[in-house]
């Protein structure tokens, strides 16, 4: 209970920091939207094929404020729009699928901008309850995973929502406008409780939106550039996952990670990192398949090694991360319990071994994203989800601290590293 209260208020802490970004400008404008939605199932599992559900239906309800040009980040991104959304969806078979209702902050980026046309891209990330999931039922022996009588699809009420796609607006009027939404959902719970399958939809839908003061104008500021070019990051964070629907309780995972990034203008940076994970799971105790019965594991089999590819997207206060790593370091890679199709199970698989795909949540290779937020000078508070292939290895919370080198044209007094302020472009 507590790790579900604690991931809600996460989800609205960071959809509040959203919204102060943009009303603390003097910006009267706002928008309403409404939008009926349709979706189809993408990448159906096992369980949702057995059921065979109806279409899924629902409705986007939105508010939104566009940019008062008033922040740096929002003259960086091209003036986006931010927005807090509320969708819900019928999962097209009541009885085992139920219902969604999903609550999350968005921003929506600028592609095209004409007097007849505005084409943005959206990006969304919130919390979403279901009405059923796997405990919710009579049945709830994990021998009858694969039966139609069972939804494996959600193992919790509260699951994280995340919305990629393309937003179109044609104005109608000086304060009305025909919308029309297309893109992807995906709903799990980053295996905090088993299953963890997910729902993944692709959906399409057609609306209004109606702009209130539509006239509101406000002088835009003028900012100067970042002071800054490459940035040290050093994190550390943990969580508990599930690894079984058998196991009786979570198990710890930890991350560490040192790396490097340069900005290669106000609002990307890349660069190379190194990270270290613990997985606890990785036991004789869990009663997870997917490992040999036969093995005792020790704890170099519970760490991995990997070299990573840092991306961050800054937004403000909150920069979005998306990572791509590399595995150098990874003892359990020779722990199947099944044999694999290409190597078996009586041989060592390679560093880079050929994965046996999407299902069997193991690969060479990981992905992570996630999101930070400066507290306080270069400190930040991070939540993020590493991901094997499409499926979510674990979710996980932890602090950052960077350390950003001033340009050499911005030095001053023999002055290298620079320190985060409030309003730092006053004293550019």
């Amino acid at each position: 209970m507590m790790r579900r209260l604690s991931l809600f208020l996460m989800a609205l802490v960071f959809g509040q920091i959203m919204f102060a970004q943009s009303l603390q400008t003097g910006n009267d404008r706002f928008s309403i939207k409404v939008q009926p939605i349709i979706a189809n199932y993408v990448d159906r599992s096992s369980n949702i094929d057995n059921l065979n559900p109806a279409t899924p239906t629902g409705m986007n309800f939105a508010i939104e404020f566009p940019s008062a040009q008033q922040r740096p980040w929002q003259q960086y991104l091209n003036n986006p729009t931010v927005g807090m959304g509320i969708t819900t969806l019928d999962f097209g078979h009541d009885e085992r699928m139920g219902h969604a209702y999903s609550v999350y902050p968005y921003i929506l980026i600028p592609a095209i901008r004409q007097k007849s046309l505005e084409l943005e891209v959206k990006i969304a990330a919130g919390l979403s309850m279901v009405s059923e999931h796997w405990y919710t039922q009579e049945d709830t022996n994990p021998d009858h995973y694969h039966d139609a009588t069972t939804n494996t699809t959600f193992g919790s009420y509260l699951n994280a929502y995340l919305n990629a796609g393309l937003d179109l607006n044609i104005p109608l009027s000086r304060n009305l406008a025909l919308n029309a939404e297309a893109g992807y959902i995906h709903m799990c719970n980053g295996r905090t409780a088993m299953p963890n399958v997910g729902a993944n939809l692709l959906y399409g839908g057609v609306g209004v939106v109606a702009t209130i003061n539509p006239t509101e104008k406000v002088a835009p500021v003028h900012f100067p550039d970042r002071p800054y070019g490459w940035c040290l990051n050093f994190t550390a964070s943990a969580g508990t996952h599930a690894a079984a629907i058998a196991d009786e309780h979570n198990f710890l995972i930890s991350y560490l990670h040192a790396g490097a990034v340069y900005y290669l203008n106000n609002w990307y940076g890349v660069g190379p990192g190194f990270d270290l994970f613990y997985n606890g799971a990785v036991t004789n105790e869990t009663d997870r398949s997917l490992y040999c019965k036969n093995h005792t594991y020790t704890l170099k089999d519970q760490i991995r090694g990997a070299i990573v590819m840092n991306n961050e997207f800054k937004f403000g206060e909150i920069t979005a991360l998306v990572d791509l790593g590399v595995y150098v370091f990874n003892p359990s890679r020779n722990l199947y319990y099944d044999r694999h199709l290409e190597y078996g199970c009586d041989y060592k698989n390679p560093l880079l071994f050929k994965t046996m795909g999407a299902g069997s949540e193991e690969a060479c290779f990981y992905w992570r994203m996630g999101a930070k937020y400066r507290v306080w000078d270069n400190l930040h508070l991070q939540v993020s989800a590493k991901n094997h292939l499409h499926i979510c290895e674990f979710v996980e919370f932890g602090v950052n601290y960077q350390i950003p080198f001033l340009k050499k044209d911005k030095r001053q007094n023999g002055a290298k590293i620079y320190h985060q302020h409030k309003n730092w472009w006053l004293a550019q």
